[in-house]
C-alpha cells in the first residue's frame, strides 16, 4: 500500500534536512509502529506522507497503491485514502464540526450525502467513542480538551473511511479509559475493513496492549535504524534507545 524509497526531506523555512534516505514498505492489512527519540523526524515523516506545506521532498519517492504521490496536494492524497490523525489537531473558529465532516466526506466520495443518513452515522460513531453529542455542533476542536481532540480525530477516521491510517502520537493526552475507547474503535474499523493499513507513531509501548503491530521500527537521525516485532518495543522500554541502535 505504501512504499517509501530513499526519502530525503527538508524543513523549508529553515533549510534543514530532517530525513536522510529513509525506506519503508507497508503492505495491505499491516500495522507498523515507529518509535524513536525526540527530534528524529517521526512527525516530519508522517506530515510529508500527508503533503504538509512546511516540508519539501529533496530526494526519493513515496508511492501509495503504486501511484507516486510526491507532488500531490493534501486533499488529493486524502481522496486516495490516506488519513493522518494529528498530534496536535488544529482549532478552527467558525467551522462547525459536523459541517466540516459532511463537506470532507462529500469531497472525498465525490457524491452528495443524504443528510439523514449522515446524522445517523455521526450519532452512532459518537456513541461508539463515548463522545458528547454537543461536540459535533461546536467549532472544530475549539475549546476541546486534549482527549476530546484525539477522539475527534478518530471520529473523522470513522466517517471518512481511509485505507491508510496514520496516528501521530494518538496516545498522548489520553487517559487509560479514553485510550481503550480510541483503540477499540480503531480495531473495530480494521475488522470491518481488513485491507486497511495502520502506521503508529508513539513513544510508549502501552498503546500496543490494544493495537498490535506487525512491525516495530526505530527511527533515529532521519532514517529507520532497526526493525523488529513487538518485542523490540519492550526492549526499548526497558533499556532505552542506546541499547537498541
Amino acid at each position: 500500500m505504501l512504499e517509501i524509497k530513499d526519502l530525503n526531506v527538508k524543513v523549508i523555512d529553515r533549510d534543514i534536512e530532517v530525513i536522510n534516505g529513509l525506506n519503508l514498505t507497508i503492505n495491505d492489512g499491516e500495522i507498523h509502529a515507529i518509535m524513536g527519540p525526540n527530534g528524529t523526524g517521526k512527525s516530519t515523516l508522517v506530515k510529508t506522507i500527508m503533503g504538509h506545506y512546511k516540508f519539501a521532498i529533496t530526494g526519493g519517492i513515496i508511492k501509495f497503491n503504486g501511484q507516486e504521490i510526491n507532488k500531490l496536494t493534501v486533499d488529493e492524497r486524502a481522496k486516495l485514502g490516506i488519513f493522518l490523525a494529528m498530534q496536535d489537531p488544529t482549532e478552527i473558529e467558525g467551522v462547525n464540526n459536523s459541517e466540516f465532516l459532511k463537506t470532507a466526506k462529500e469531497e472525498i466520495s465525490g457524491e452528495h450525502i443524504n443528510y439523514f443518513d449522515f446524522i445517523n452515522e455521526i450519532n452512532k460513531s459518537v456513541n461508539d467513542l463515548k463522545f458528547s453529542k454537543d461536540m459535533i455542533h461546536r467549532p472544530l476542536n475549539k475549546s476541546f480538551s486534549g482527549g476530546e481532540k484525539k477522539k475527534n480525530e478518530i471520529l473523522q477516521m470513522k466517517i471518512l473511511k481511509p485505507q491508510l491510517i496514520i496516528l501521530d502520537e494518538i496516545d498522548s493526552g489520553l487517559d487509560i479509559d479514553s485510550l481503550k475507547i480510541v483503540c477499540s474503535n480503531i480495531n473495530d474499523y480494521i475488522k470491518e475493513n481488513p485491507q486497511t493499513s495502520l502506521l503508529i507513531i508513539t513513544h510508549y509501548p502501552r498503546i500496543f496492549d490494544y493495537l498490535k503491530p506487525d512491525y516495530v521500527h526505530v527511527m533515529n537521525h532521519g532514517i529507520i535504524e532497526k526493525s523488529g516485532d513487538i518485542k523490540l518495543a519492550y526492549q526499548i522500554e526497558n533499556a532505552g534507545y542506546n541499547e537498541n541502535n
